[in-house]
């Protein structure tokens, strides 16, 4: 008689580690109760200082980070941390009066941001969410062909951009949006509508792809202030148009939909 060996059971995947940057115990406290319950392996730091200890160690996948911390402000640690070519995705939490600081984070590279006071589960689904968004589209990409549009190229399954020769320094959020506008030229988008088609987000605030536009811009126009690869459409969003700047293109945005930058 032959004897079948057992089939060995599929490995588990690895639980994605979070780092929770708070001082206030009681708020770290409940935001590690809840991404524990979701499933995530979670660390803690209360300072600047010790969070990017952590992250030197722990090499977490995220990391939630308040912006008003003692040693280094959120700020700080995120501009470190977008210093690092592999460094972990950032969700901001900010108090609702630090509009300046949220648009400044989200400039220097922030995934997202939620506003205090928050929900925990709506903490959850954001951070869920992003780490989404960070491996998603690689699964999603490898049967993907390069893509090109003028002088810019991108490699999907790497997700690298180039534009000539020169390799485009990109976070997640920036590489998914050109490689949106790449793939469907000389239409015009609505801020709520790239939020949903681009990150899959039906809520949120319109001023995070406004920032996201304005850095793409820095990244890929030969002058951002003059922008003709993205262009800002009057009254409905924003355009690419990779042949160069087509009639119809203007300044600020007025509507719900549209764009102001």
């Amino acid at each position: 008689m032959t004897v079948t060996p057992p089939t060995a059971p599929a490995a588990t995947p690895p639980a994605a580690r979070v780092l929770v940057v708070d001082d206030d115990p009681t708020v770290a406290e409940v935001v590690t109760d809840y991404l524990l319950r979701a499933g995530y392996a979670v660390d803690r730091a209360a300072d600047g200082r010790a969070a990017l200890d952590r992250v030197a160690v722990g090499r977490p996948d995220l990391v939630v980070l308040d912006l008003m911390l003692p040693e280094l402000d959120g700020l700080e640690v995120c501009r470190r941390l977008r210093a690092e070519p592999a460094g972990p995705a950032v969700v901001m939490l900010t108090a609702k009066g630090e509009e300046s600081e949220r648009i400044l984070g989200l400039e220097l590279g922030a995934d997202d941001y939620v506003t205090k006071p928050f929900s925990p589960r709506e903490l959850v689904l954001r951070i869920q969410a992003v780490l989404r968004r960070q491996t998603a589209p690689a699964a999603v990409a490898d049967a993907a062909a390069p893509l090109t549009a003028g002088d810019l190229r991108l490699d999907p399954q790497a997700r690298r951009a180039f534009r000539g020769e020169r390799e485009l320094s990109l976070t997640v959020r920036e590489f998914d949006l050109l490689s949106f506008f790449v793939k469907n030229p000389g239409t015009a988008f609505g801020r709520d509508e790239l939020m949903r088609r681009v990150w899959g987000w039906d809520f949120g605030d319109l001023s995070t792809v406004t920032v996201h536009v304005r850095r793409l811009r820095e990244k890929v126009e030969d002058d951002p202030a003059a922008p003709v690869l993205i262009s800002t459409v009057w009254g409905v969003g924003y355009r690419f148009d990779p042949a160069g700047p087509v009639a119809g293109a203007s300044g600020p945005v007025a509507g719900a939909g549209g764009a102001s930058a």
